[in-house]
């Protein structure tokens, strides 16, 4: 950065920076941390989702895990830091107004298209669907405990 331009800015003290540079360091290790941890996490609750689900409906599980995931977000507020920095550097950068999301939503547009068409997504589609319900019939059957 040009040294005219921070004598010139709202930029933050060198203490507030070591404070924002610490609290983000121990903000990352608890985000990454979480991370960790729902990785397994959301697998195994997406499996029980499957399996304690009836028909083609889910269980709860997966997505009550998602909600615990984004509560936990919000409190790690990981770019909280953020809010010091001069505006001439928020206005910097900008990855633009599509997401990761977006993209996902593309690549599922496509699968979707292609299912449709009857091509291999259909079959695909079809086989999991055939191995969902034979699990869930298998635990139908199972005699319930007392």
């Amino acid at each position: 950065m040009d040294d005219k331009l921070q004598e010139h800015s709202d930029y933050p003290d060198r203490w507030t920076l070591l404070r924002d540079l610490a609290v983000l360091q121990v903000k990352l290790l608890i985000d990454g941390f979480r991370d960790l941890v729902l990785v397994p996490a959301s697998l195994i609750a997406g499996i029980v989702s499957l399996v304690r689900g009836t028909k083609d409906r889910p269980g709860p599980q997966f997505y009550q895990l998602i909600g615990v995931g984004k509560q936990s977000e919000i409190w790690i507020n990981l770019f909280k830091a953020y809010e010091h920095a001069p505006e001439e550097v928020k206005q910097e950068y900008s990855f633009g107004a599509a997401n990761i999301d977006e993209l996902v939503d593309k690549f599922e547009s496509f699968v979707v298209d292609e299912y449709q068409r009857g091509g291999v997504t259909k079959q695909a589609k079809d086989r999991i669907d055939k191995a969902l319900n034979a699990i869930q019939r298998g635990k139908e059957e199972e005699p319930e405990e007392k």
